[in-house]
């Protein structure tokens, strides 16, 4: 049970992260220090709740999947303002 709850904040971690990164260019200084923001507060709850490191590529599909859906909420909410 743990480890799904951890899966699932991964994810809801990213997603704020995943709108703010759509608004730079990809692959500047700020949106990749943006992709890469979440990686110390998971890593130190990962260890500190002692969840088993066999589960990391799982986490790093969830925080991937939450940055993209922070990057389609952003785009969809930029689409219909115009």
């Amino acid at each position: 049970m743990e480890t799904v709850l951890f899966t699932l904040f991964c994810a809801l971690v990213n997603i704020p992260l995943g709108i703010w990164r759509r608004r730079h260019k990809k692959f500047s200084l700020p949106w990749i220090l943006i992709v890469h923001a979440s990686i110390p507060l998971v890593i130190t709850i990962r260890v500190l709740s002692g969840i088993n490191s066999l589960f990391i590529p799982v986490f790093i599909l969830f925080a991937v999947l939450g940055q993209y859906a922070g990057g389609k909420m952003s785009a969809n909410y930029m689409k219909q303002r115009k």
